[in-house]
């Protein structure tokens, strides 16, 4: 049974494989469109049906919406109303106004629209004109409120503030009885209005009580202060006072009043309306419930029917489908999967098998023809191969002779770099220590001669006073030229960049600048340049400020030397802004002479100078170029024309990069 079921499959496959894929594939695209048709023409008859049932769930839902807005509407308006009675404020009235006009247009319109809420329309409408009759009453209450506030509690408050002030006045000593009465009234008034406007923003009867505890208090102590009264002003202040202290009870036992009918109205008024209206909703909202339901119901019954159809419709398409697929399918993987192997043997390096179903004639078929022509070259190519890496055999000697050639003369170019260094550190320091060798020589005779003629008894005064000025020029010239030598070695060895004595720390770029600006100020005192830094603060670097400030130093005095001779005037500019979240830009600008194309070309390399005659070590530059590159891990450049002044640029990052090794005094140290 199963032989004659493999022999079956095979039958159909070849006759399948007499076809092109393409045809194939297209007789699976045609039964899927017949699908497609015959469930598109169950659904738009089930769509009728499904269309007017969901046009009663999306009336009900609708209507509900309707409900569901009106009722967050009136939560709305009794919370304006309660914040208006809390602060009251123009805005807030005017959008209790506006919220008014929305809620009733919205019944008007909507409502009187709506098929199932016609009916219940008006009685909304009415009670929401009852609500707003309620606010207006409410807002009147409010107006006596306000109106009592200030004419019966503010207004006596602040006559009796200047009583206090005319009273103290008048009074010449502080702790006299009067006095200490009047000091003790006036804190008693102050807690009272204290009390009284914490009332009147946030009724509470402790207050109340509170305001009229310290206006007996007041009362209580008049009389003794008049008793007490050393003139005929503190007697008339003190009349008034106890005159405008009854004013000010008064005024708060009207606020009590005021504020207990203010809370009757926001109860039944406001509060009660609203309650009812959202009552008056929410039945409403049963209905609506009661009526999607049914609606719901209808929509499901005709959706469970066309579902019914739909499933046996793609159940019997579907196996119609399965069963194409499974043949046309094996039609196509099963001599791909031929192919695959006689690939995979010929990745392999098996070229002796000649490719199977090169006869078909579908689309595997030209690619089992075209795999044979691709073994046959492959059969060629491993012959060209053989050859070709003979060839590379012999390349690569010479190519490991033009490597040790290329070592040779990199050797060869660091040795001429060094010669270099030591040709010019040579000639730097032999003019200072040459001079100092000859003063020192010099010097040594003389005091030779001078110590025979001491010896001798024939030293004469004209003698030692020329003894003495001889040593004083000698020492002068020594300690001159030796300092310059001092210099000049810390010179070279700066060009190595000392890091072993300098902390990395975290910094403020424009903070640093500053305090770096401020140390030049004195050089600037010298010369008619002009100095402005720009740049936002808040830059922050984790680096090296020391070597910052050198560099920025460096830079500054070149501009100084180089950039404004003879006592020329100019502007130099420091100028900085962040490049992105991890880099920042420094400018130093100035309006100098400038720099020739070949100067500027050679700007940066050591011991080049324009100054060699005037004391000039070529080396400022050089060490700049240092820094910025191997310390603070940046780049350097520089812009220059002839009589348009000279820009250099530096491109410093944020963290500047961790050092593998430190140069101390002993050499280096590993501080990976």
């Amino acid at each position: 049974m199963l032989a004659w079921l493999g022999r079956g499959f095979r039958w159909i496959e070849g006759c399948l494989r007499v076809l092109p894929i393409y045809w194939r594939i297209f007789a699976i695209a045609a039964v899927n469109t017949a699908v497609v048709v015959i469930l598109a023409a169950l659904i738009w008859d089930g769509a009728k049906i499904l269309s007017s049932a969901w046009e009663q769930v999306r009336q009900v839902r609708q209507s509900d919406d309707l409900l569901n807005l009106m009722e967050g509407e009136a939560g709305r308006l009794q919370n304006l109303v309660h914040r208006y009675i809390n602060q009251p404020s123009p805005d807030i009235f005017a959008e209790i106004l506006l919220l008014r006009e929305a809620v009733l247009g919205t019944l008007r319109t909507r409502g009187r629209a709506d098929p199932l809420l016609s009916p219940s329309v008006e009685d909304l409408a009415q009670v929401t004109e009852r609500f707003f009759d309620g606010f207006g009453d409410l807002r009147a209450e409010q107006g006596k409120i306000t109106t009592t506030y200030d004419s019966t509690v503010l207004k006596p408050a602040r006559e009796m503030a200047g009583l206090y002030t005319t009273i103290e006045g008048t009074t010449e000593r502080r702790d006299s009885p009067i006095g200490i009465l009047q000091s003790k009234s006036h804190e008693n008034f102050t807690a009272a209005l204290v009390a009284a406007n914490a009332y009147y923003l946030s009724p509470d009867r402790a207050q109340a009580d509170d305001v009229t505890r310290n206006l007996t208090a007041v009362e209580q102590a008049i009389p003794a202060m008049i008793g007490l009264a050393t003139n005929d002003t503190q007697r008339v202040a003190l009349q008034s006072l106890a005159e405008r202290t009854a004013v000010f009870r008064r005024g708060i036992g009207e606020l009590r009043d005021l504020f207990a009918n203010r809370e009757i109205l926001l109860r039944t008024a406001i509060d009660g309306n609203q309650a009812i209206m959202v009552s008056t909703i929410d039945n409403l909202t049963a209905d609506m419930h009661q009526h999607e339901m049914r609606a719901q119901e209808q929509f499901d019954t005709a959706l469970a029917e066309i579902y019914r159809k739909v499933v046996i419709v793609a159940i019997l398409f579907t196996s119609l489908i399965g069963i194409m697929g499974v043949f046309i399918a094996r039609s196509i993987s099963n001599p791909l999967r031929g192919l695959m192997r006689e690939m995979r043997a010929i990745v392999a390096g098996r070229y002796e098998h000649e490719i199977e179903g090169t006869a078909a004639s579908d689309e595997i078929g030209d690619m089992a023809r075209n795999l044979e022509v691709f073994r046959e070259n492959a059969v060629a190519r491993r012959v060209a191969e053989t050859e070709l890496r003979r060839a590379k055999e012999h390349a690569e000697t010479a190519l490991s002779d033009l490597q040790r050639a290329q070592r040779n003369l990199i050797e060869a170019e660091k040795l001429a770099a060094l010669g270099g260094l030591v040709a010019g550190v040579a000639h730097e320091v032999n003019n200072p220590v040459g001079i100092s060798l000859t003063v020192a020589s010099s010097f040594a005779r003389r005091v030779e001669e001078f110590s025979s003629e001491v010896q001798a008894g024939t030293l004469r005064r004209s003698r030692l006073d020329d003894f003495i000025s001889g040593s004083r020029d000698a020492a002068q010239q020594l300690v001159g030229n030796l300092q310059r030598a001092g210099e000049l070695i810390q010179s070279f060895k700066q060009v190595a960049v000392d890091r072993s004595h300098e902390e990395r720390r975290q910094f403020d770029l424009r903070e640093a600048t500053d305090q770096i600006i401020i140390s030049l100020r004195p050089a600037l005192r010298k010369v008619p340049v002009e100095l402005s830094i720009a740049g936002p603060e808040g830059l922050l670097m984790d680096s090296y400020p020391g070597s910052y400030g050198q560099v920025l130093t460096n830079l500054f005095l070149n501009a100084i030397v180089h950039g404004f001779p003879d006592g020329r005037s100019g502007r130099v500019i420091i100028d900085m802004r962040p490049i992105g979240s991890r880099e920042v830009e420094v400018i130093l600008a100035d309006d100098g002479v400038g720099m020739t194309e070949e100067v500027q070309r050679r700007a940066f390399d050591p011991f080049f100078t324009t100054r060699r005659n005037q004391g000039g070590t070529g080396l400022g530059l050089h060490i700049v170029y240092n820094i910025v590159t191997q310390r603070l891990g940046g780049r350097l450049s520089c812009d220059s024309q002839v009589g348009r002044g000279t820009v250099f640029t530096l491109l410093l990052p944020r963290t500047a990069p961790r050092p593998s090794f430190e140069l101390t005094e002993d050499g280096e140290r590993d501080v990976s």
